[in-house]
């Protein structure tokens, strides 16, 4: 088994906002207009969260015909169209061999999906106590599924699920609505 395949979760590192906005620049430069949004989502985007040293990036389209319209500008910025991606609501590309860990997530600008991840990080983010809880699950899910990054992923779903339903909660109280775009 490759380190790159093992589940490790480290202490959150301050140079994460950086490198995302490092990348957004690189992703905005190729995009252009056809990114509607572009944010950085996931762990690596909650101050003071330990995470997989993976930034995820979303990109939000208008729709995902044609392909071309992203698929090239992502390409030509370095990232690899993972075709076999088995989840609809979403297309997904990786950096390119070699590259440093990355995940792009394009999705419908409006769908659940999207608003979902956004809604996620927004509520960790102001809400710390529920982050320390969801970084002490994600160790421990790690530790138990150190070689089985599927096993680690679905383990951690019904944590995510509950988190959800109280970031929901949340936003119908407060009125959340996505910020402006991070790119």
């Amino acid at each position: 088994m490759t380190l790159e395949a093992q589940v490790k979760i480290v202490p959150y590192d301050p140079a994460w906002p950086e490198r995302f906005a490092a990348l957004a620049y690189r992703l905005r430069e190729a995009l252009g207009p056809v990114a509607l949004r572009i944010d950085h989502i996931g762990s690596t985007s909650v101050p003071g969260l330990a995470a997989k040293p993976i930034i995820d990036v979303q990109i939000s389209v208008v729709s995902f015909d044609p392909l071309e319209t992203y698929l090239i500008p992502l390409h030509r910025a370095g990232f690899v169209h993972r075709a076999d991606n088995t989840e609809l609501t979403k297309r997904y590309f990786r950096e390119a061999p070699g590259g440093r860990r990355t995940h792009v997530h394009v999705r419908r600008a409006g769908s659940f999906s999207e608003q979902f991840a956004l809604l996620f990080r927004d509520y960790l983010r102001i809400h710390p106590a529920e982050a320390l809880a969801y970084a002490t699950l994600k160790r421990q899910l790690a530790g138990q599924y150190r070689h089985d990054r599927h096993g680690y992923t679905e383990a951690k779903e019904p944590h995510s699920w509950q988190i959800i339903r109280r970031a929901d909660r949340w936003a119908q109280r407060t009125g959340w609505e996505p910020p402006q775009s991070d790119a």
